[in-house]
């Protein structure tokens, strides 16, 4: 990896029209580690010039050419994984191991899945004499965030391929290194000239070029609600396509029946993770209400057994969060806990005591918190956990669903009926039931300010197709 000052563009490795260079930081030391270059208008000019260059021939590819490439883009990104990893942990702070085996390995996941959509995926169909055709948007504009950084790359870089489209990828500044591996992991795979492009840089300047850019045709943006907005703002003057992954508030209830260690255990370390930098962590814990204390002193063991420090230590299930301003955010809305009246159970303001320096925040539990209080109305990501009382059945289910967010819930329950009957209810685009395996073929989405359209599988591909009716096509 050797191209953190260069973008890619046109198939080569280009230097940027105006050099301007940008620390990246090691959250656990608060230290630069390297310098990108970030972009401007100029330079997302030359890369969408390059992908509507190379629409033309790539929209007509065969499918059978396509999943050659992506199978060659596998060969070479299981070469690199654990390089991707270590990227990963050192430029956002996941512990290692993680970022080796559950950040990185879902790059693995998403090629694999996306190579078995296309080959089976119609892309025509007829309807009576009509025949019906899904065919590749254009030229894409892709902007990824730095919490699950891969992920995110390849579940809109993938689908995007897959479908026939070129893009354009700004990947987080906050995390940029894993993107610079992905893009030499493009070219070695052998991608056409003008496919695949890749710009760093600032979301206000980058971010905004892309949206605003006639020569776009689609925009996939994953991130905050707020940047959210701003993407589909700029993006409406054009009338383009806007698909949008945003922030979540989730929902995680706990029904009477459960085994109350258990769900609470995996609650936690579901919430934990990632430092609680993920838009769908469970960070809003519903319990019968008889049932608190006992979930109180469950969360608070759970919470002060996890090893929070250096994330190359094997002992660290917890690294540091993202950047000083994250970090500043989350010690706002824990102190907001404490004023508004929540029940501090464990962590609280402040670094762990074995820690003076790098960003790392207290595991922290809240209990008697009500659904007015700022803590469970805003996203904390970040270590933070939020415990809500309730009463009966009626009044979980209105108050899971009271939040601007519907990115994903959680029901727990011994009785998997029951547990389908609340999941119905929930205005979530994802319902885990019981804390479930992974699957990436599910759609991925949120309703409400989480975002529209979906991510994964076949679901993810359709968001970069147009579809055509051709009337007529067959005579009946």
């Amino acid at each position: 990896m050797q191209h953190e000052k260069q973008f890619y563009i046109d198939g080569a490795w280009v230097d940027p029209v105006h050099v301007e260079l940008l620390d990246v930081i090691d959250p656990s030391t608060e230290e630069p580690f390297t310098r990108i270059a970030v972009g401007s208008a100029a330079d997302v000019d030359r890369a969408v010039a390059a992908a509507r260059g190379a629409f033309p021939s790539y929209s007509r590819t065969t499918r059978k050419q396509r999943i050659e490439l992506l199978q060659q883009i596998l060969e070479h990104y299981d070469k690199r994984r654990s390089e991707i990893g270590d990227a990963i942990s050192q430029e956002m702070g996941a512990p290692l191991q993680f970022a080796r085996d559950i950040q990185a390995g879902r790059g693995t996941a998403h090629l694999e899945r996306m190579i078995e959509v296309l080959k089976s995926y119609r892309f025509t169909s007829m309807q009576g004499s009509t025949q019906i055709v899904r065919e590749p948007i254009g030229v894409c504009g892709l902007i990824t965030p730095w919490n699950w950084p891969i992920n995110q790359i390849a579940c809109k870089v993938l689908p995007a391929l897959a479908a026939g489209c070129t893009m354009v990828l700004k990947p987080s500044e906050e995390a940029p290194i894993d993107a610079v591996i992905w893009s030499e992991i493009m070219h070695e795979a052998g991608t056409p000239k003008g496919v695949y492009n890749m710009v760093q840089g600032s979301g206000a300047v980058v971010g905004e070029a892309m949206s605003a850019h006639p020569g776009i045709d689609m925009m996939s943006f994953t991130g905050s609600t707020r940047a959210g907005i701003r993407v589909a703002q700029a993006s409406a003057a054009t009338v383009k396509r806007v698909a949008q992954e945003l922030g979540g508030k989730s929902a995680n209830i706990l029904l009477p029946d459960v085994d109350f260690q258990t769900a609470v255990t995996r609650g936690m370390a579901s919430m934990m993770m990632n430092a609680g930098q993920s838009c769908t962590a469970p960070s809003r814990m519903f319990v019968p209400i008889d049932k608190q204390d006992e979930v109180k002193e469950i969360a608070k063991a759970v919470a002060e057994r996890f090893v929070v420090g250096d994330p190359r230590s094997p002992e660290t299930r917890i690294g540091p969060v993202v950047n000083a301003s994250q970090y500043d955010k989350i010690q706002r809305l824990i102190q907001a806990g404490i004023d508004e009246g929540a029940e501090l159970v464990t962590g609280g303001p402040g670094r762990p005591e074995h820690l003076n320096r790098g960003y790392y925040v207290r595991p922290t539990v809240f209990a008697n918190v009500s659904n007015d209080m700022t803590i469970a109305r805003e996203e904390i990501f970040g270590p933070v956990l939020a415990i809500l009382p309730y009463r009966n059945e009626e009044e979980v289910v209105r108050l899971a669903n009271e939040t601007i967010y519907g990115l994903a819930a959680y029901v727990q329950s011994a009785d998997i009926r029951h547990a389908r009957k609340v999941a119905a209810q929930m205005r979530a685009g994802n319902v885990h039931l019981n804390y479930p395996v992974g699957d990436t073929a599910a759609p991925f989405g949120g309703y409400k300010q989480s975002g529209n359209g979906r991510e994964y599988g076949k679901w993810g591909l359709e968001e970069f197709l147009e579809t055509k009716a051709v009337i007529g096509y067959q005579a009946a």
